[in-house]
């Protein structure tokens, strides 16, 4: 009961005291001055009663706790007339209010610039930086890639804007991106469909600006917001992004959308110098390609990125007037793949008599823009060591898809282009999403080359995919379901988190799972290229070493940082992605040079000019499942001499 009551006193005191501080500041004040002097009062009094040297006298020893409260309480405490004493306090509350207040006025002040500071509502003052807009998974690998890039510049800078905490996104960047080398990372907090809030970041003086898909938004939301975030720049009262005819060197501006119907609309936005990549039409192609020649994500994987090989337009000083297949063999660490031209057209490929012009600037793929040093290399080419074969004819196939999401009619239309005629495909989908999403007129709006069958089932099951005789099909090509009825199937327990992105890569990994279960029962290599979203769960993925992944996030960062770095490649990434254009193709070496015996690569290369093509690199078979590389050997030295077995690829831009 004793309890009780304490507790019932301690709640009405809290009642009470709630009570007090919500009557105002006024009355605050009142009850803050009595509270005061019921301790100062008698603590003065109990000083000067307890003083030796107190005055004898009441009144004296009344003036002395008088003049202890007043310098206690900043009052003054002077003694003398009544009006002087009147003056005195009147004087020390004005000084007092006067020194509150200022006090008061610069906390507010430092610390609404201090909250300012933290929530990233301050002004990016930068010039030729990189900018980076929205916030998604793709974030750390495009700054990761922006800070390779910089590495060797004395002064870089990458500001991100995003509507996330400043303090938030820079923990999430510092964990992500252990090192940052030379470059700064700038984080502000805002909205990038606001003309006002994008100034916080000066896209206005920014070498370039990219603008990501939010994550988890797989329809037409996350392409709406980057095409408002592209309008945002258009906007003239704000002047977001500089026109033409102002001083500044106008942004280069970078942007991605998912859903190949939006594409058309962001390039509107993005206006005649932006550029925009279609997520969904560039994974399908290249899932396409990789599917039909295993190992070419690697080779693309090793290009886009900054620390390997890239593509660098080189000037063509004294070779003007060669032919460009003179020049193949005039870089001896480089190879030589097109021209860019001085327009900025882009020619890949170009046939081995056409001249090159004094305008026109030679496209290497190269360590570095320093390493496409001119040696000729000629003289090292063997002639005895050619081999003229035969074009091999190209034969009917047995294709395995697996799964289904807006990509797969794309992936349908893709293949169609570049199969025999015969070749066949079998479609296996949880439910009639094949029947209901366009499939079928994905197949038959032309007459097809492919003949294409869907199936009913979960790629998640094992006794589905035991039922195929996945063995026997030629190549398999697996892809997330990321459809709204997928998450009804047993396996998406295991993703208990909503971003369909999420659900479709776990459901991408069981899948995996049984068909290398699948692949060890029957005592062979499956061919499988696999589409997934998130760069981390390729490394939790249960396939051999150099498996063919095309991770979409990870694609598209890389190409985005590489055309913010060089606009030109955005035409060149155009033509390698296109089926009608030129690619990068794994064929065997047999074809090109004698096999089992020692030659160089220069040989190699002169034997691809024959036919038209560019040799960049090769792949070893024996080194196929061996890391780093896994037998992928990009612009070898071509006085190198190299040993080709009957199983090797010759890594060639040709046409397709």
């Amino acid at each position: 009961m004793a309890q009780q009551d304490t507790t019932s006193l301690r709640l009405r005191l809290r009642y009470r005291f709630d009570h007090l501080v919500s009557g105002g500041t006024t009355a605050l004040i009142g009850w803050l001055a009595l509270a005061c002097l019921a301790v100062v009062v008698p603590a003065s009094m109990v000083l000067v009663w307890s003083d030796r040297a107190a005055p004898a006298t009441l009144s004296g020893r009344l003036t002395a706790v008088w003049v202890s409260v007043g310098q206690t309480l900043k009052i003054g405490g002077a003694v003398g007339s009544p009006l002087h004493v009147l003056a005195s306090v009147s004087l020390a509350l004005v000084a007092l209010l006067f020194v509150s207040t200022l006090v008061s006025l610069i906390t507010t002040g430092i610390n609404r610039r201090i909250m300012s500071l933290r929530l990233g509502h301050s002004t990016v003052l930068e010039t030729r930086h990189t900018v980076v807009l929205g916030w998604s998974d793709q974030v750390f690998p495009v700054i990761g890639e922006l800070v390779a890039a910089n590495a060797n510049q004395r002064r870089s800078a990458i500001a991100v804007l995003a509507p996330q905490d400043k303090v938030w996104m820079e923990d999430e960047i510092s964990t992500r991106v252990t090192d940052s080398g030379r470059t700064r990372i700038i984080c502000r907090n805002g909205s990038t469909t606001d003309p006002t809030e994008l100034c916080r970041v000066s896209p206005r003086t920014a070498k370039a600006v990219l603008v990501l898909p939010p994550t988890g938004d797989t329809g037409d939301t996350g392409d709406a917001h980057v095409v408002k975030t592209l309008l945002a720049f258009a906007a003239p009262a704000r002047a977001a992004v500089p026109r033409s005819g102002q001083v500044e060197e106008e942004a280069v501006v970078v942007a991605a959308v998912r859903d190949a119907r939006n594409h058309m609309t962001a390039r509107l936005a993005a206006g005649p110098t932006g550029h925009v990549l279609c997520v969904d039409d560039i994974v399908a192609r290249l899932l396409v390609q990789t599917a039909r020649q295993p190992g070419l994500s690697l080779v693309y994987s090793e290009l886009l990125d900054f620390e390997g090989d890239e593509f660098y337009p080189v000037a063509a000083e004294g070779l003007v007037g060669r032919t460009f297949g003179e020049v193949l063999l005039w870089f001896a660490t480089s190879s030589a793949v097109g021209l860019l031209h001085a327009g900025g057209s882009v020619t890949l490929n170009p046939d081995p008599g056409a001249t090159i012009g004094p305008a026109d600037r030679i496209i290497v793929i190269s360590q570095d823009d320093d390493t496409a040093v001119r040696a000729d290399v000629a003289s090292h080419v063997e002639e005895a060591a050619i081999v003229t074969a035969a074009p091999r004819i190209a034969q009917a196939e047995r294709l395995l898809l697996l799964g289904w999401n807006r990509r797969a009619p794309l992936v349908i239309e893709q293949l169609d282009q570049y199969v025999s005629p015969g070749t066949t495909l079998d479609v296996v989908a949880l439910g009639e999403y094949a029947a209901t999403r366009g499939a079928r007129d994905a197949v038959t709006a032309a007459p097809p080359r492919l003949e294409v069958s869907f199936h009913d089932g979960d790629i998640t099951d094992p006794l589905t995919l035991a039922k195929l005789d996945v063995p026997s099909y030629d190549s398999v090509i697996v892809i997330g379901e990321t459809e709204p009825g997928a998450s009804d199937a047993p396996m998406a327990a295991l993703a208990p988190v909503t971003d369909p992105e999420v659900r479709a890569d776990d459901r991408t990994l069981v899948t995996l799972l049984h068909l290398r279960a699948i692949g060890d029962a029957a005592q062979r290599e499956l061919a499988v290229t696999t589409e997934m979203s998130d760069d981390g769960n390729r490394l939790l993925a249960p396939a051999r070493d150099g498996a063919d992944f095309i991770v979409s996030g990870r694609l598209i960062s890389l190409l985005m940082t590489q055309i913010s770095e060089s606009p030109y490649l955005a035409a060149v990434f155009e033509e390698l992605f296109k089926a009608e254009g030129h690619e990068f193709h794994l064929k065997p070496a047999a074809d090109y040079v004698r096999a089992g015996h020692e030659v160089s690569f220069a040989t190699a290369v002169e034997s691809a000019r024959r036919r038209r093509e560019c040799a960049v690199g090769y792949r070893l078979r024996a080194r196929s499942a061996t890391g780093p590389d896994y037998g992928v050997r990009i612009n070898p030295d071509k006085r190198q001499r190299v040993r080709f077995s009957e199983e090797d690829w010759l890594i060639v831009l040709a046409e397709s």
